[in-house]
């Protein structure tokens, strides 16, 4: 590991201050994925800004519904939320299919949305990598490409997102608070994560210094409703092969309203808008979600090592809308208030 200097922020506009003023500089929290790239040379700060103790540990209540979670709220923390398993149980079975319990107990709501690709060319510094040295080629193409992406990509790379919670978080459509030099803002999620383009050193559309503070979850009824099923290669600590997060609301047996996002197959939690729009309205059968599914998939460009991915995914989209619908169906006929 190279050689950083330290230090502990008391408060959020003097880390944003500190970071802002040096190009060198960036901000640590938990540090789960930061250190293994300070120990693979992938990053190289100059200045490690602390900010895992400003009080931005929260989850709150919001006026009118919704919640308020803070950026440095543990994973294990936001899963285990009452407010979380009952109103929005997606976002608390993304959670807690990522990683080991170890790793969700330190990992912070911030840092999960900001944790860069697991790709191996981007954490081999002696292969080209152009997210890693933009300009230098994508290693990935023509190379291993089993983890890779299918949707979005670029010439420049294929490397994919490797959050679940982010997945389970863009069918929820919340706000991200961000303190920056230049003051507050608010981005919608779905504008936080960039697809690679020719520039896929970026990830976010954050600019240098800015911090995330807060994500704002709105009050979603039919997110009651709702589910997060991942596809990997072993049962515990793998990175998603495919991942689906699904809401849906069913009237009359048909899709009054549904949400689709799907992991592991692009460069951001892929939000499948096709999908949900050919959805609503219509039967809600094995049919019609497959025809759904294959109007997402039209525009996927697998790689030779992932072409598996089309299939399976429709698959995981068609198998999470089917036991929604049962779950829908039953607590219907049970005036359960899901």
């Amino acid at each position: 590991m190279r050689p950083f200097a330290y230090v502990r922020a008391d408060d959020a506009a003097g880390a944003v201050a500190t970071v802002a003023a040096d190009p060198e500089a960036g901000f640590l929290g938990a540090g789960t994925n930061l250190v293994d790239h300070l120990k693979l040379d992938v990053e190289r700060p100059g200045l490690l800004v602390d900010v895992s103790r400003l009080p931005l540990d929260a989850v709150e209540d919001v006026e009118g519904g919704g919640l308020r979670v803070g950026a440095t709220v543990r994973n294990s923390a936001l899963a285990a939320d009452r407010r979380v398993r009952h109103d929005y149980p997606v976002l608390s079975q993304a959670l807690l299919a990522g990683a080991t319990g170890q790793l969700r107990n330190m990992a912070t709501t911030a840092g999960n949305l900001l944790q860069r690709t697991r790709c191996v060319y981007f954490r081999d510094v002696t292969t080209p990598c152009a997210k890693r040295e933009p300009g230098s080629g994508c290693s990935a193409i023509g190379g291993y490409t089993r983890y890779h992406a299918v949707l979005g990509a670029s010439s420049h790379c294929i490397a994919t997102h490797p959050s679940d919670m982010a997945v389970g978080m863009a069918v929820l459509d919340p706000v991200v608070v961000v303190l920056g030099p230049g003051g507050e803002k608010r981005i919608p999620f779905a504008e936080l994560h960039r697809l690679p383009g020719d520039s896929p050193e970026r990830d976010t559309v954050l600019e240098h210094g800015d911090l995330i503070t807060h994500v704002e979850v709105p009050a979603y009824p039919a997110a009651r409703n709702s589910a997060y099923r991942k596809v990997r290669d072993r049962a515990s600590y793998a990175f998603a092969l495919v991942s689906v997060a699904a809401v849906l609301e069913v009237t009359d047996g048909r899709v009054a309203d549904v949400r689709l996002a799907f992991g592991g197959v692009a460069h951001r939690p892929w939000r499948a808008l096709a999908a949900e729009e050919l959805l609503r309205g219509q039967p809600a059968t094995e049919e019609t979600f497959r025809a759904a599914a294959d109007a997402e998939l039209a525009a996927a460009e697998p790689q030779p090592g992932n072409a598996f991915k089309v299939p399976m995914l429709r698959g995981a989209v068609v198998a999470v809308l089917r036991d929604l619908t049962t779950a829908a169906a039953r607590a219907a006929g049970t005036g359960e208030d899901r």
